[in-house]
């Protein structure tokens, strides 16, 4: 039994396979890694740097575009944003300043700016990082607390449904990818974070707060 790190209940095991056990939160429903096989900065780096994030990738840039469309759609250059976990290539950056959007990089590896997390933003932007969370309930009590009423925080990730094969799945083969959500998950952050809205359109997550 393992404590679940978003929502702290008792989690009983999911999925096992060598040194990995993975357990299933049954209050958010969130699925995790447990403790002790955490990868830590050293590896987590390595990994991260293994990624082709050249910000001219036209596939890299096909790949962010849902977020940025939504956020084109949703606001304008004089609202201020931040990309939180912006990594070795902030694509998504990249492609809102290249439409006269101001935008600031936090990522606590690659752009540690810890002022930044000192002001408030319209919106935030965070693709493919909330599955590297190791302690989801203090980061998305971060992120909350770092929109201004009327702002949105928009998410990327694989979300896991029942038809997909655990055993199988590409997504929880990366060793960084340590907690997994499905739909229920971000109904439980929608109402723990006491965001006014949750939406789900294919791998992008809105949340909304008013």
């Amino acid at each position: 039994m393992h404590l679940c790190p978003l929502c702290n209940k008792l989690s009983e095991s999911f999925f096992k396979k060598k040194d990995r056990e993975y357990f299933l939160c049954p209050g958010c429903k969130g699925i995790f890694l447990e403790k002790r096989s955490l990868p830590d900065k050293i590896t987590e780096v390595r990994r991260y740097r293994e990624h082709n994030n050249d910000v001219h990738d036209p596939a890299y840039q096909k790949f962010v575009s849902p977020v940025v469309k939504a956020v084109l759609d949703d606001f304008s250059p004089e609202h201020s944003g931040l990309d939180f976990g912006a990594g070795t290539g902030p694509v998504i950056s990249k492609m809102l300043e290249d439409n006269n959007f101001r935008i600031a990089q936090y990522d606590p590896l690659f752009h540690d700016k810890p002022g930044l997390l000192n002001t408030k933003y319209d919106y935030i932007v965070s693709c493919e990082v909330i599955e590297h969370f190791h302690h989801p309930a203090k980061e998305f009590a971060l992120l909350r607390s770092l929109l201004k009423p009327g702002g949105k925080l928009y998410c990327m990730t694989n979300i896991y449904t029942h038809n997909i094969d655990f055993k199988t799945w590409y997504y929880k083969d990366d060793p960084t990818h340590v907690f997994f959500y499905q739909a229920e998950t971000f109904s439980f952050i929608k109402e723990k974070y006491e965001f006014s809205e949750s939406l789900i359109s294919g791998k992008l997550i809105i949340f909304s707060y008013r």
